[in-house]
């Protein structure tokens, strides 16, 4: 009899046979690897304890001087909040929105898992995510964002080992306790301190809600960034939590998001023009760490509040200002960019560049004086022409004969011009650079009015030089960083050892200085104790400036529209000297009244014009004409005492001794830094 055909296996069905067999043979090895995988994995994990005490983010701790923290920088980690510390409703909006089945799975949910390549098949990208709470946890702690087949076996290979070494409620604990939520707040007590303004441990239904929607987009979801969207997210998780059996209707209808009330954002004030510009330099003074660090910075919290008031008190309307308060050794104790940080975060005072109008006076002035110029001098205020340059008087008037130190006082233009052409314009500049200003001065002859661009922080450095009697003030605003246990990372060392000009030339500057003030254009400025300052003010009012010391303590204005258009009104000894005169009232009321030092003795041939004179009280060295020749002398002059020796004139046009000079100009020459004529 014939075989019947059905009995007879076809070659077909050997083949899917053999195609089982081999599948099943490959799915239990790939189990075995599998276990293998997560048993080596799970043996490799660190302890729990460690898992606690490992937060991502370096975080960076500014202190003002009285070492108040001002601001915190970086990821913010509140308590940890142990399992039985969290809230039930915490737990359980976020296993309702993020992981539904968490109770249940080893790690990972197949059926998250399909579901999510499902999706990605249909749309060709990754569009909704199927990773389980402990995925998420693994991902965050020991992976990367970056969404690869290879990263998402390993996350399943992690999370299925977490779940073999921890508890559920281990791994919840970790979760709600590490997960960000935007605002560089990582963890439910920190997220909820920053939103609600109390610890996470007492969250309520909505409140819970409004966190646990976070986790999908934390920046888009914020209720502090929009309030809106906030609360339809936290709605769609009150809904999920009811469709999941863990709130009735009831509760889901009761529970109101819209009505649960937000903390109150900490105001963004000026201090943060004073961080941003300290915080930038650390990368010069430090290495890179991931590790936490404390800046101590210079900040004087009372002057900075003194220097916000009367910034926002005086600035015109429509009209921006800066301030920035400096010691003589270069502390930075209050800095004001602008009139609300907020509206806008330029700071004014260390990036912006302005014309300085007549506060630039103080570099013709300086250079006069190192020349030989005196404030007692009398100089003529009458038209001048420079090349056809011809500067005109504010007033539109001439004074006739006055002294250099009304001149200054009142900021006579033409007496400016006048000392511009007699020292020369490149010596001008010369000294401004000597001063500090790091923008480019140009040489025409109108730059004696404060025609070159300037930085509010230049100048003040420049005031407070003159201040410190000539040597150099470097502005910082770090004194040290700090980590761990108080390891210092830099330290900050004060440099006093360059010296500007002679002290005599910064007394008689703060002579004209303090004048200005007490006579001129800077009256508004008075505090009662000695102050010296100048105003400053631009064509059509543009700008306006003072900038001024009092009693160790220097103090520069800016105000202006940032688009420089003119402001009605605006004029460096009017709202400028007012700020000044409230910001300084404040900050030097407990100081000790400082006399200004203008009396000194000054160059002998500054008080003995006469050549015979001069040349009895020259130095034993060999006297030499204009070529360097030496003199013949009938007998070897008398050797005067140290007190009695003095150096000898600089070069200028105004009358000196001419036809010889001791060989100790080279010696003056070095200590002021001047280059001898012919050099």
């Amino acid at each position: 009899m014939a075989a019947s055909p059905r009995s007879t296996p076809g070659p077909l069905r050997r083949w899917l046979v053999l195609l089982l067999k081999v599948g099943a043979i490959g799915l239990v090895a790939a189990l075995v690897a599998l276990v293998i995988a997560v048993m080596i994995t799970r043996s490799s994990l660190p302890e729990y304890r460690e898992l606690q005490s490992s937060p991502n983010g370096q975080m960076v701790r500014v202190h003002a001087a009285d070492g108040t923290v001002i601001v915190s920088l970086g990821p913010s980690y509140g308590e940890w909040l142990p399992y039985d510390r969290l809230p039930p409703v915490m737990v359980d909006a976020m296993v309702s929105v993020e992981d539904r089945r968490f109770d249940y799975h080893p790690g990972v949910d197949p059926i998250g898992i399909v579901r999510s390549g499902w999706v990605r098949l249909q749309r060709g990208h990754w569009a909704q995510g199927g990773s389980t709470i402990t995925q998420q946890i693994a991902r965050n702690i020991f992976l990367t964002n970056n969404r690869t087949f290879g990263r998402k076996f390993r996350e399943i290979i992690i999370a299925m080992a977490m779940e073999r070494k921890f508890s559920k409620h281990q791994i919840m604990e970790l979760y709600l306790n590490r997960v960000y939520f935007g605002g560089g707040a990582y963890g439910v007590d920190a997220a909820s301190r920053k939103f609600f303004g109390h610890a996470g441990d007492r969250l309520t239904l909505p409140e819970a809600a409004i966190i646990a929607g976070l986790v999908k987009a934390p920046s888009h979801y914020s209720p502090t960034a929009d309030a809106e969207a906030a609360i339809t997210r936290a709605q769609v998780v009150l809904e999920t939590m009811r469709e999941a059996g863990k709130i009735t209707a009831a509760q889901a209808a009761a529970a109101n998001p819209s009505s649960v009330k937000l903390a109150p954002e900490p105001r963004q004030n000026s201090v943060r023009y004073f961080t941003d510009w300290a915080l930038a330099q650390l990368d010069q003074l430090i290495d890179e760490t991931t590790e936490p660090i404390d800046v101590w910075t210079t900040l004087d919290l009372r002057m900075q509040r003194s220097a916000d008031a009367a910034i926002r008190a005086n600035a015109p309307p429509g009209a921006q200002g800066a301030l920035v308060a400096l010691e003589r050794d270069g502390a930075v104790r209050a800095m004001v960019g602008g009139t609300d940080y907020v509206t806008s975060i330029y700071n004014r005072a260390t990036q912006s560049v302005r014309q300085p109008g007549s506060a630039f006076k103080l570099f013709v002035y300086l250079a006069a004086l190192e020349a030989g110029h005196t404030p007692d001098e009398t100089v003529v205020d009458q038209p001048i022409d420079i090349d056809g340059w011809k500067p005109r008087n504010s007033n539109g008037k001439f004074a006739g004969q006055i002294d250099l130190r009304t001149a200054f006082a009142f900021s006579v233009n033409t007496v400016a011009a006048q000392l511009g052409a007699d020292v020369g314009f490149p010596t001008i500049a010369d000294m401004a650079r000597r001063f500090g200003i790091s923008t480019p001065v140009n040489t025409h002859p109108s730059m004696v009015l404060g025609t070159s661009d300037v930085r509010l922080i230049d100048m003040t450095r420049a005031f407070a030089s003159v201040d410190a009697k000539g040597i150099s003030v470097v502005p910082y605003g770090i004194l040290k960083v700090t980590a761990g246990k108080g390891r210092i990372l830099y330290e900050h060392e004060v440099d006093d050892s360059r010296v500007l000009v002679a002290p005599w030339v910064t007394a008689q500057m703060t002579d004209l200085l303090q004048t200005a003030v007490a006579t001129g254009t800077g009256r508004a400025a008075q505090l009662g104790r000695p102050v010296a300052g100048k105003t400053g003010t631009t064509s059509s009012n543009k700008d306006g400036w003072f900038l001024g010391f009092s009693s160790g303590l220097t103090a520069g204005v800016w105000m202006g529209r940032d688009d420089a258009h003119p402001v009605s009104g605006l004029a460096g000894g009017r709202a400028p000297a007012q700020a000044f005169h409230d910001f300084m009232e404040r900050a030097v009321a407990d100081r000790k009244v400082e006399p200004f030092e203008t009396q000194v003795t000054l160059p002998e041939w500054q008080l003995e014009p006469d050549d015979e004179t001069y040349f009895s009280n020259a130095t034993s060295a060999p006297q030499v004409d204009e070529n360097g020749l030496p003199l013949e002398q009938a007998s070897p002059p008398e050797e005067p005492s140290p007190d009695e020796a003095a150096p000898p004139p600089p070069t200028s046009s105004r009358a000196r001794p001419e036809a010889t000079q001791p060989l100790d100009q080279q010696w003056l020459d070095s200590v002021l830094g001047r280059k001898r004529q012919g050099k």
